[in-house]
């Protein structure tokens, strides 16, 4: 299954898509407005729940898939 991830100002959140929207139309209205957002698989993510708020992810340099409406 695929999350979006986007910086927070203190770390990233994780965005669970519904299925009701594309993960796409789910990016853009869910991501704040002008925010960086990067559409992930779950297996990128931390496995353990502990180490999630210490995860970092460089928009800038790894890339990004679009910006938040």
């Amino acid at each position: 299954m695929k999350k979006i991830i986007y910086p927070n100002g203190t770390g990233i959140s994780v965005i669970m898509p519904t299925g009701v929207l594309s993960i796409e139309e789910t990016a853009l209205k869910d991501t704040p407005t002008g925010v960086k957002y990067k559409i992930i698989d779950d297996s990128d993510l931390p496995s353990n729940h502990d180490f999630r708020n210490a995860w970092e992810y460089d928009f800038d340099k790894n890339g990004h898939d679009g910006v938040g409406a």
